[in-house]
């Protein structure tokens, strides 16, 4: 049995065919001739991949593309510590809000590419695919300052869903510590997490209900959380093995599992939440169950 799963594993740990990348290339190259070409926006974004692409734990044959278009102008969101506000900092108001960016966003879109091929959604902009592209989700963030008292900041990413949620990302310093911890792994950190992420993807499709809620980017959190020591088998098999069964020992309880973080290790996973605990636990037990290790 293990054999068998190894092979298929050894599979899935590999990225994207060329064909796949090349068709996400052409999305990037769209979006990107598209913001260039409006006079308003051309001038005020940075444009760049985030999510699985970039941090390159996208699974085959279920890629698509994450772009954040960043505001470059003087707006921004920011958290201040408690007890004080923007003036300690030197800031001053915004003249330019993130609603006014979002549909001159979406205005260069549909402008360059036609209404037809852009559905504005509650967080991004849908670009659709075609035969030469990939599925493509646009988000327009500002910059998200986190300032400390010293009045230096880390910065990050956010956005204003049209529902109302505030949404902050921290994609520098996920992209760098996953790089590092699949350096510290010789490269098994994001070959293992395509695997679970596939495996996730499998079950879902043959309708087990545990593996439905958890989309690709908790997976590569639960993943990360996972020791080194994980991913020093000699096969797949056995470094999933070993990943599963370390999520399950420690989702068992919240007091094992309440310090865990998302990759860039400045948002907590469960953010104290025993049903996002008990979530993860029945997604991981069920997972181990499927490939035959519980």
């Amino acid at each position: 049995m293990s054999t068998t799963w190894n092979d298929r594993f050894a599979t899935w740990a590999k990225s994207p065919s060329q064909t796949e990348t090349d068709k996400i290339e052409h999305s990037i190259t769209a979006i990107k001739k598209a913001l260039a070409a409006s006079p308003k926006v051309a001038s005020v974004t940075k444009v760049f991949v985030q999510g699985s692409y970039r941090n390159r734990v996208n699974v085959r044959q279920d890629s698509d593309v994450d772009i954040a278009v960043l505001y470059t102008g003087s707006s921004f969101f920011a958290h201040y510590p408690e007890g004080t506000k923007r003036e300690d900092f030197g800031n001053s108001a915004a003249t330019y809000t993130y609603a006014e960016y979002k549909n001159d966003i979406g205005k260069a879109l549909t402008d360059y590419l036609g209404t037809e091929h852009v559905t504005r959604g509650d967080k991004a902009f849908d670009v659709h695919e075609n035969s030469y592209r990939v599925d493509a989700d646009v988000v327009p963030v500002f910059e998200h300052r986190r300032y400390s008292r010293s009045s230096s900041y880390l910065s990050g990413t956010e956005l204003r869903s049209d529902s109302g949620d505030r949404i902050i990302n921290w994609p520098e310093q996920h992209y760098a510590n996953g790089k590092q911890k699949n350096d510290d792994t010789a490269r098994a950190y994001r070959g293992g997490v395509r695997i679970v992420k596939k495996l996730r993807n499998i079950m879902d499709e043959e309708g087990i209900a545990e593996a439905k809620p958890l989309k690709g980017f908790k997976v590569e959190c639960l993943v990360w959380n996972a020791p080194n020591t994980c991913f020093t088998n000699d096969t797949w098999f056995g470094d999933v093995s070993d990943v599963l069964n370390h999520l399950s020992f420690y989702l068992a309880s919240m007091e094992l599992c309440k310090e865990w973080g998302e990759v860039s290790d400045l948002k907590y996973l469960l953010a104290g939440s025993d049903a996002k605990r008990k979530q993860f636990e029945a997604f991981v037990d069920s997972a181990r169950r499927y490939i035959g290790i519980a």
